[in-house]
């Protein structure tokens, strides 16, 4: 006898910007290695956004492959309790509150078996493909493979739901490499730049500069860390790095807005033999002069991928309070409203994350 019903609440992606509320989707069945949960929230990520408006990078186009498997329930940035186990699981129990990895690793592939998980080389993600459906349903199935955490009971639903998006932005800024002689300069206050500034924050930079196009993202990245901020369509933030740099550039360029002119913006601003670390999903493609990089300042150009052991550390700082978390949740919807959420998520209405949630 199951402990859960036979149908449930899913959006479902059918194609490009063909997603649907299905009222009676089967639910996940539990194999013995397996885990469901009931869903309590999901955030809704750029990247979900992106593949629901048909971006190249998961539909594919003539120089790339279809990554996305449909029909797939999206989310990856979810979270629930436990209600039901395959009978080979040991390690849980029913009722716990856990969440995981976005990526569900093979453990055979070379990365896998070198503990280089994230970059797992059949790439499974949750919300992307029919055989792992992600959190915009009201239970989900954890594989064998998942790397799961436990969420501790009073962790707020609001600060729970960040872990996914600031495990993300700490892997990003453990890629800088962040010295205290630095000047770092984080571009974009979004979710996951707001996660990058409280988490630089603390590796004690000697200035932490932040761009971004919409005021109140400005003002909550001074309330998170940021010394100085700066609006790119306001002022020539490039010339004003350069000035407060005695001419030579920032240390330290993250990029995290997911736009092509934030790439050339970096390259621009950079010192030669800085450090770039690129973190974003584009929706279009992003043009340099390549010989900036090479030729003339000689740098480093370091991609950021997922989150990679990075929940412990985001869980227990979250709890304490390091990692500041407030009024980055700033709405959420029930599935039934999912259109309102993915129409907030773009941040024209002001807000920074917003989740679906399940009563």
């Amino acid at each position: 006898m199951r402990n859960v019903p036979e149908t449930m609440k899913a959006l479902v992606a059918y194609g490009k910007g063909n997603y649907r509320l299905e009222m009676k989707y089967p639910t996940p069945s539990c194999g013995p290695d397996d885990i469901i949960i009931r869903t309590e929230g999901c955030g809704v990520c750029a990247g979900d956004l992106k593949c629901y408006h048909g971006a190249a990078m998961f539909w594919g186009d003539e120089v790339q492959p279809a990554w996305v498997e449909p029909p797939f329930i999206p989310g990856h940035e979810f979270l629930g309790h436990i209600v039901e186990k395959g009978e080979n699981v040991k390690d849980f129990e029913l009722g716990e509150r856990i969440t995981a990895d976005q990526i569900v690793p093979c453990g055979t592939c070379r990365f896998c078996r070198s503990g280089r998980y994230w970059m797992c080389q059949p790439h499974a993600i949750f919300g992307f493909q029919e055989g792992n459906n992600g959190g915009m349903a009201e239970y989900v199935r954890y594989p064998k493979t998942s790397v799961l955490s436990r969420v501790p009971e009073d962790m707020p639903l609001e600060k729970a739901l960040l872990i996914e998006p600031y495990g993300c932005s700490k892997h990003a800024v453990d890629r800088a490499q962040i010295r205290n002689e630095d000047v770092v300069v984080i571009s974009g206050a979004g979710t996951l730049g707001l996660g990058m500034i409280t988490y630089a924050r603390m590796q004690n930079p000697s200035r932490l500069i932040v761009l971004d196009m919409i005021d109140n993202r400005l003002e909550k990245a001074k309330e998170f860390g940021a010394d100085l901020v700066m609006n790119p369509g306001k002022e020539d933030v490039t010339a004003k790095v350069l000035e407060l740099t005695d001419g030579y550039g920032c240390d330290i360029y993250i990029e995290a807005t997911g736009h092509p002119s934030s790439v050339q913006q970096g390259l621009n601003m950079i010192r030669k033999l800085g450090r770039f670390v690129e973190f974003s999903v584009f929706g279009e493609p992003a043009t340099v002069d390549w010989s900036i990089i090479g030729d003339r300042k000689e740098l480093d150009i370091l991609g950021s991928h997922l989150s990679p052991y990075c929940y412990p550390f985001v869980i227990e700082n979250i709890v304490s309070g390091k990692l500041k978390t407030e009024g980055v949740v700033s709405r959420t919807f029930p599935i039934e409203e999912w259109e309102k959420a993915f129409e907030h998520a773009t941040g024209k209405y002001g807000d920074f994350k917003v989740a679906i949630t399940f009563e």
